[in-house]
């Protein structure tokens, strides 16, 4: 019998690396970056306020049958007495900062896999995506005691390197560690973002979002002003709804006590308590146009993200 230091980790327990590169065939059918603000799942009842790629003016020509009359220019148009329209060029290139979080938090799954499993996979599709639409990429991978960061570049090394440095954060997590929960990390990772980040970046930030606080809130505000984010928000189906018919014991790591699950009442209180929550964060980040896309730890991540930014969502030209 082969034994457990020579047996290959399971994949829905522990990210395989092999498997994150091999999402570059499934990075295929969405897109991060909308043309103009559009109605969405990303925003809710609110337009989202993406960017999209920058534009370049080209030149200024004769209108042309087949033009669109919102690129006109009604000034040359006026004094010449023939309609011009501008012409732009579309910016081929925008960097785009993963912010990946594999804290003590994210080791937890009741179903498929882990939610630290489920944020690799998610920095995966959005790296390949990345790269398939000729943008840079890079990453802040974050546990509760170090943040590692990857500058953006617009190559498959720079990509590898990122998911060999998310493999081994990942690795690093197991259930008896003593490492505790460094409630302050995650704003520590917007405080890097923040120094890396110029302005047009997109900063996608792949985490449960565990320790949210008023900084966090002012951090991104502070980000959105010349920057893009969106948050793939990482849950667990147990984090929104306790099992039927089940004793429950519930532990911190020091402390344990039983839990009846199947009172009526209280499934209704942890219900209503995660709801309240997600929608209270999504509300907040709603002010600055940060679209929350909510990830669970059962369906496959690639088919979540392109209900949530598929068909509605694309750029032009099918990216």
């Amino acid at each position: 019998m082969a034994s457990i230091e020579s047996e290959k980790p399971d994949h829905k327990v522990y990210a395989d690396f092999q498997q994150l590169v091999a999402m570059q065939h499934l990075a295929a059918g969405f897109s991060f970056l909308p043309k103009q603000a559009v109605q969405s799942i990303l925003s809710g009842r609110h337009a989202s306020k993406l960017r999209g790629r920058g534009l370049n003016f080209e030149e200024l020509r004769h209108y042309r049958p087949g033009d669109d009359i919102r690129t006109l220019d009604w000034k040359v148009t006026n004094r010449t007495k023939k309609p011009h329209v501008r012409v732009y060029t579309e910016e081929r290139e925008r960097s785009v900062l993963l912010l990946v979080d594999q804290r003590v938090s994210m080791f937890f799954g009741s179903r498929v896999k882990m939610k630290s499993v489920v944020a690799a996979e998610m920095a995966g599709l959005s790296i390949w995506r990345t790269l398939a639409v000729g943008d840079r990429v890079g990453a802040l991978v974050f546990n509760d005691t170090e943040i590692k960061e990857i500058k953006p570049q617009r190559s498959r090394k720079t990509a590898l390197q990122i998911l060999h440095q998310i493999t081994t954060m990942n690795h690093a997590l197991n259930a008896r560690q003593r490492t505790a929960q460094n409630s302050d990390q995650l704003n520590h990772a917007l405080q890097e973002a923040e120094r890396l980040c110029g302005h047009d970046f997109l900063i996608v930030v792949v985490s449960d979002m565990s320790g949210w606080n008023d900084e966090t809130i002012k951090r991104i505000k502070r980000l959105t002003v010349h920057n893009d984010l969106i948050v793939p928000l990482i849950f667990d189906p147990l984090e929104k709804e306790l099992p039927d018919h089940q004793q429950l014991v519930v532990s911190d790591g020091h402390v344990q006590i039983e839990v009846d699950a199947r009172k009526h009442k209280l499934k209704q209180r942890f219900t209503e308590g995660f709801v309240s929550s997600v929608d209270f964060l999504q509300g907040e980040l709603r002010k600055y146009g940060v679209p929350v896309i909510p990830i669970d730890t059962e369906a496959p991540v690639q088919d979540q993200v392109r209900v949530a930014l598929g068909q509605p969502f694309m750029a032009g030209g099918g990216r």
